[in-house]
């Protein structure tokens, strides 16, 4: 599993703008990719700057969303982000589905 925490940070208003609409089809195609278990983005009491809380089932599936060409990375690319990604290895398991999972 793979657990992603930080800030993106926007240095104008009209880049805050950008985000400001960008954000919820961001926010929306994320959470729909394979292996997305949560994706959450919210601003924070800086007018500038976003909370990130991301979580993906693999590192698969986390490089697959790094990788997206969507107008999201078009649009964003310039902005800072500062952020942390924590691997927690096993924390899924590939058991059948009548199997025990361990988390």
């Amino acid at each position: 599993m793979i657990r992603v925490t930080g800030r993106l940070i926007c240095t104008t208003p009209e880049d805050a703008d950008i985000v400001t609409r960008r954000l919820p089809d961001h926010i929306r195609l994320s959470r729909a990719e394979p292996g997305c278990l949560s994706f959450n983005v919210t601003r924070s009491a800086d007018p500038l700057v976003w909370q990130l809380d991301e979580t993906f089932a693999s590192r698969a599936a986390f490089d697959a969303h790094q990788t997206s060409a969507s107008a999201w990375f078009a649009a964003t690319a310039h902005l800072a982000r500062d952020f942390w990604v924590q691997e927690t290895p096993g924390a899924f398991s590939a058991a059948p589905s009548d199997a025990p999972r361990s988390q």
